[in-house]
């Protein structure tokens, strides 16, 4: 069974996704196999950039691949920014709501997650 979140994406379609620079690869101290590849941001002021694609009145990361609520994943899920590490979806522990997820979803015409969505074989990384 699949993660929930590698059948939705909705959260890289709905929100910007704004973070400092010091996480994109053009930093000389940041780790490249962590940080975010510059050419995949767009600057926002002297300290943020925003993933491109999100910074618009109708965002969708350039990086989400696939269909939004069938089959959606992260082109470069071990390197995303500190905004996408730190929204977790509802109910990923079992008793946890996240307002951000379920914001994501219903925008895309998708129910929100229960704790009944995460069965065990289903707790893998996403």
């Amino acid at each position: 069974m699949l993660h929930p979140c590698l059948r939705c994406g909705a959260c890289c379609a709905t929100f910007r996704v704004a973070f400092h620079w010091l996480e994109t690869i053009a930093h000389p101290t940041t780790e490249d196999t962590q940080a975010v590849p510059v050419e995949w941001t767009q600057k926002l002021d002297p300290h943020r950039v925003a993933m491109r694609g999100t910074d618009c009145p109708e965002p969708r990361c350039e990086l989400l691949q696939g269909s939004i609520g069938d089959h959606a994943w992260c082109g470069i899920y071990e390197q995303r920014p500190s905004p996408c590490r730190d929204l977790k979806p509802s109910f990923e522990d079992g008793k946890t709501h996240s307002p951000q997820c379920d914001k994501a979803r219903h925008r895309h015409g998708l129910t929100p997650l229960t704790a009944a969505d995460f069965a065990t074989d289903s707790k893998v990384e996403a």
